[in-house]
């Protein structure tokens, strides 16, 4: 059984620290994930990023909420992380990560936990946008976590 400071220096499930995953996800949220739907708002194919809607139960604003649940999933991109190859093919994997694991979550637990249709109504528009800025998101925490590990490994 591993132990917590097994955990967090990066050993046993995780090559990485598990703050530094939560990192990248939380980062990636606001930069790769929203940056893509800030360039689809501009040329009119999604909604508008940055949404600062209160989220139930408690009334955080929805890109601090999605940021939050993006580190918990950035953890979550360090489990299947450590499989993936190296070089090129590596950040391949994190986009197609990013664009599957979580948008299936999305589609079949999220949506009808709030009520909402499954799969995004098969509204394929949509449900490309979602795959599209989930898949960023994946590969915007597959770069983080290669620099924040290459930073620390020089320090």
């Amino acid at each position: 059984m591993a132990r917590m400071s097994d955990v967090t220096r990066g050993g046993g499930l995780f090559r990485h620290n598990v703050l530094v995953l939560f990192a990248a996800g939380f980062i990636s949220v606001l930069v790769f994930q929203s940056g893509a739907g800030a360039i689809l708002h501009a040329y009119g194919l999604a909604n508008q990023p940055f949404g600062y809607t209160p989220t139930k139960p408690f009334g955080v604003p929805g890109i601090w909420s999605g940021a939050f649940w993006g580190g918990l999933w950035g953890i979550v991109f360090g489990l299947a992380e450590k499989h993936f190859p190296r070089a090129p093919l590596y950040y391949v994997c994190a986009f197609l990560f990013g664009a599957i694991v979580p948008v299936l979550v999305l589609w079949f637990v999220v949506f009808p936990l709030k009520g909402n249709p499954i799969g995004a109504g098969w509204n394929v528009r949509r449900m490309a946008i979602q795959m599209l800025t989930h898949g960023c998101f994946g590969l915007g925490v597959g770069i983080l976590v290669q620099a924040f590990s290459a930073r620390s490994a020089r320090a």
